[in-house]
């Protein structure tokens, strides 16, 4: 599993995850865009098979697409079999909305098996990330997501947020002033 990249190298890599989402995906797409950022988004099947061309706005720019299953599963309480199926119905949709494949995983919520881990680790590098913006807890301010998410950032890290509905007040909070200290720090941003 990749939990980071390089920490020689002054690069970091933004991930977004469960879209794609309309409201959310875009402005993600319009703040990565207006500073010439890159990132990569693990999208959910059913998200690009409902809004296709919104998917196909984030491969259009250029940017990194990762499998994240078809369903938002769990592999903890998923069984073996409809796990793999459900990153193979995802994997579909791909090909079928984006004319592409993905060698790029990421498990929901962070949780496989390693017998899910091991059927899979073939085909897929499993990404995972070493800062997790934490955009998604109700309970913590977006003040501290924000200053949390720039403490850890560091040479080679793999930032996680979410571009989904649940995320789209913090997001829309944080995002902008996040990208703006990647820009001040001189990091690169870079694809997976």
């Amino acid at each position: 599993m990749l939990w980071n990249k390089c920490r020689k190298e002054n690069k970091i890599y933004l991930t977004f995850d469960d879209g794609p989402v309309p409201g959310v995906t875009d402005f993600v797409l319009e703040e990565l865009d207006k500073r010439e950022m890159k990132a990569t988004f693990f999208m959910v099947g059913d998200n690009v098979k409902k809004h296709p061309q919104l998917a196909l706005n984030v491969a259009e720019a250029g940017h990194g697409i990762g499998n994240h299953t078809f369903h938002h599963l769990n592999g903890y309480y998923a069984s073996f079999d409809n796990y793999l199926s459900d990153i193979e119905s995802c994997e579909y949709v791909f090909e079928e909305v984006l004319e592409q494949n993905s060698s790029l995983f990421r498990p929901p919520y962070g949780k496989l098996t390693k017998k899910q881990f091991e059927a899979i680790k073939s085909k897929y590098q499993v990404v995972m990330w070493d800062v997790l913006s934490g955009d998604y807890d109700q309970r913590q301010s977006p003040t501290k997501c924000l200053s949390k998410t720039k403490k850890y950032s560091r040479n080679g890290s793999i930032i996680l947020f979410h571009d989904q509905l649940k995320t789209q007040q913090v997001l829309k909070k944080i995002l902008p002033d996040y990208l703006d200290f990647v820009q001040d720090t001189g990091f690169q941003t870079a694809v997976l």
